[in-house]
């Protein structure tokens, strides 16, 4: 018994196994090094030496795999994607995705598996988490996307060596029905024009509707961006929606962004959201005489304006010159639905539609990845919403897609956008 409670001294490195003064048996495995360059030497215990003998393997096929989770207090969920979304998300991304992001982590992950053991989670937990979720009422896009934080932020914890693997990328992701998005019709799209030909900054829709530029995207051109000569428009920007903190001297009870004095804290705009979104966009020719028509209304506006007109240089800009806030061309597009009487939908809605026409015109993937803006082939099976009305509109237009030209069918007498802007293949 004497010689079981003796060590035998292995080479260094070398894993040991032995039974201790206390009755157990210990298994010691150097698994790598430490910060301060020791080895880093981990210790298992348990009742029989069969057992320590099958922990000492494991941890070895997890030194041999790469896979050890580095030393230290294990890291929860929740204590996990709180110092990711706080110190190490901000640093990659622009504050847009970071809006996205904590919605994912602090109203859905958080709450909802928060208190798992990081190196203990498992596909079975997060799978269940997502049914969770929509039974609750979330939409499958929403799961979604809550998915792809999720996956975001393991990843990184991986990559940091305290994860040996990312479970996320085996639990099954919430599947996205394509149906949650339509794009409009062509005549849906005529209408939207019509109605849109009698309201300020018309040409917005149109750049909405033929160019699938981005909301923010769209709100960030100035004139600057734009040669009318050359047919050609420059996305380098995307207008932010607006952050406040309070500006009272005590609490007024109220959210920062309602508060009587509050100030805002994020800039107006930022570069936009990717290397692929800073793109050169080419105009239809009808597209630019919209837009020396929608030059000359701005510039009959500064007139009308006088001294409160400030001038910044912007594209779709209020009547005194400034910029159009997010929340307002929401609202500009939900009255625009209206006037047209034309089904409900979300602005990105808009932006789906040009994607998909360029895609059922049979325009190349890469040109239409230049066009959009993104960074991935992957986005193009996204927008790829083959809806029949769409594509039977298209079989039938010979002279045009979405814009007629003048003196065509029984819209002769519309003036403005309707009559003047022919989509270009």
């Amino acid at each position: 018994m004497e010689e079981k409670n003796k060590r035998t001294r292995q080479p260094n490195g070398r894993s040991s196994i032995y039974l201790g003064k206390d009755g157990k048996w210990h298994g010691r495995v150097t698994v790598g090094i430490r910060d301060d360059g020791k080895p880093d030497r981990r210790h298992v215990e348990r009742k029989t030496r069969a057992e320590v003998a099958e922990a000492v393997r494991e941890l070895e096929r997890q030194r041999d795999a790469k896979t050890v989770r580095k030393p230290g207090k294990p890291w929860t969920v929740k204590s996990w994607l709180t110092h990711w979304i706080e110190s190490i998300a901000p640093l990659g991304v622009n504050e847009n995705t970071m809006v996205g992001y904590g919605a994912a982590v602090r109203k859905h992950l958080i709450p909802g598996l928060g208190a798992h053991r990081l190196d203990r989670l498992k596909p079975e937990h997060i799978e269940t988490f997502y049914a969770a979720m929509q039974a609750k009422g979330s939409k499958p896009a929403t799961a979604h996307q809550t998915h792809r934080t999720f996956r975001t932020a393991l990843n990184e914890a991986v990559r940091r060596g305290h994860l040996g693997q990312n479970p996320v990328r085996l639990a099954k992701a919430p599947r996205v029905r394509e149906d949650e998005v339509e794009p409009y019709s062509v005549e849906e799209v005529r209408r939207l024009l019509r109605a849109a030909d009698k309201r300020r900054n018309s040409a917005r829709w149109a750049v909405a509707l033929s160019l699938g530029l981005r909301q923010g995207e769209a709100l960030g051109l100035k004139w600057t961006d734009v040669d009318l000569n050359g047919g050609v428009l420059m996305v380098r920007r995307s207008r932010r929606r607006p952050q406040y903190a309070h500006g009272c001297g005590d609490p007024c009870g109220r959210k920062a962004g309602y508060c009587p004095e509050r100030r805002r804290t994020n800039p107006e705009t930022a570069d936009t959201k990717s290397r692929a979104g800073r793109r050169a966009v080419g105009l239809p020719p009808q597209l630019v005489d919209l837009l020396r028509t929608h030059r000359k209304r701005q510039d009959a506006e500064r007139v009308a304006a006088g001294d409160k007109w400030t001038e910044e240089g912007w594209l779709f800009a209020t009547e005194t010159g400034r910029g159009t806030s997010p929340r307002t061309d929401y609202d500009d597009w939900k009255e625009l639905l209206a006037a047209a009487k034309v089904r409900d939908g979300r602005l990105h809605d808009a932006r789906h539609t040009a994607a998909t026409v360029l895609l059922i015109l049979g325009v190349s993937e890469r040109a239409v990845m230049g066009l959009m803006g993104w960074s991935s082939t992957a986005m193009a099976a996204r927008y790829q919403h083959m809806v029949d009305t769409v594509r039977t509109n298209i079989a039938r237009q010979v002279d045009g897609l979405i814009w007629k030209p003048d003196g065509d069918g029984p819209d002769d007498d519309d003036d403005g956008l309707t009559g003047a802007l022919v989509t270009a293949n």
